[in-house]
């Protein structure tokens, strides 16, 4: 285990995983109790936390005062706090309208960064143009750019969406470029000694070499599309998980905050599992030799989905009177690709069991 770039097997990792876990929690658990105060039964008086007439006997039973975790809340705390986020703070709205401005920044993003990205990367006069412009957006402060966006967007969602499409498209369009770049001059060669246009290069190569790729590209820029969303639901703080976290840091309840900040976390890695899932199913020959059928059911199941998810947004924007009539066709849409992906599934896993 020791070894330098070993491998483990399959059991080892498990048990050393769920064993990383109980190290991780021991550690929290010690540093909130090394932090923990106790305050004075006056100060909670003062505070609000206890009633005045109840302080002769609070001094009896407890003389020391309460317990508190004033940095670092225990585990048990932060888990303890779900129910109350969940029944008095709607802890499921305000996760579920994130992840829509989440999702409808990448939508923005993506739209964007690939049809420029490969204007810029194929085209030598554009890449003359706007190569440099194109590498210098990375360095830009993003975070010191939530003023403009206000005064260009206001303080809705639609700026909190420009914003986030922004903080993905400055990072996004140069790996566009980059991955054009690293397409094998060979596929490109031969298609030109086949007689092929310029249409069918691009077509036939480049699009699928760099969606391949870019699909991993997009995987890793989750973490900064969540950044981005909670900076710019602070600014207004007419809801979601941003908004949710600065109104509890603001009262204090620490726990509440960590408890959020895991939501975060675990939307976030189910969010990079979609994405190789989706690479895995999309791009199948990176992963495996044997094509079937099944393959080709899952892709359209998909692209449904997508499609769906791409219909919703624009009917927000052209038709926004029309949620009514819209939802429940994207639901039943939506549930209609997903027994289409599960049904793929199904039939592949039974054709890899008789291969």
């Amino acid at each position: 285990m020791l070894e330098l770039r070993g491998k483990l097997d399959k059991n080892t990792s498990l048990y050393l995983g769920l064993l990383g876990v109980v190290i991780f929690i021991a550690v929290w658990w010690g540093l909130a109790e090394s932090f923990a105060t106790y305050k004075s039964p006056e100060d909670m008086v003062l505070a609000g936390l206890v009633d005045s007439t109840a302080l002769d006997s609070l001094k009896k039973v407890n003389a020391m005062g309460q317990k508190v975790y004033p940095l670092l809340p225990r585990p048990d705390k932060v888990f303890k706090s779900y129910a109350s986020l969940w029944q008095d703070d709607q802890l499921w709205h305000h996760t579920l309208r994130s992840i829509w401005l989440n999702l409808k920044g990448y939508f923005w993003a993506i739209i964007i960064a690939i049809p420029l990205g490969f204007v810029i990367g194929l085209f030598p006069i554009f890449r003359g143009l706007f190569s440099k412009q194109v590498d210098a957006l990375r360095y830009l402060p993003l975070s010191a750019l939530t003023g403009l966006f206000i005064i260009w967007f206001g303080i809705e969602d639609q700026m909190k969406i420009a914003f986030l499409a922004f903080g993905i498209l400055v990072y996004l369009l140069p790996v566009v470029v980059q991955r054009i770049d690293e397409v094998d001059d060979v596929y490109v060669k031969t298609l030109h000694t086949l007689g092929a246009r310029n249409w069918d290069t691009i077509k036939q190569v480049f699009i699928p070499a760099v969606g391949s790729k870019l699909i991993d590209d997009i995987r890793v820029l989750t973490a900064i599309s969540w950044t981005y969303i909670i900076i710019a639901e602070l600014l207004n703080r007419a809801g979601g998980i941003g908004s949710l976290i600065f109104t509890k840091a603001r009262q204090g309840q620490i726990d509440k905050v960590f408890a959020v900040l895991i939501v975060i976390v675990l939307i976030g890695f189910i969010q990079d599992r979609i994405f190789a899932y989706m690479d895995k199913r999309l791009y199948p020959h990176k992963y495996e030799t044997i094509k079937t059928k099944s393959n080709g059911d899952i892709q359209i199941g998909i692209l449904l989905l997508l499609g769906f998810g791409v219909l919703k947004i624009m009917q927000e924007i052209f038709w926004s009177a029309g949620s009514e009539i819209f939802n429940p066709i994207v639901w039943i849409g939506c549930v209609g690709a997903l027994l289409y992906i599960l049904y793929g599934e199904f039939i592949s896993k039974n054709v890899v069991k008789n291969v």
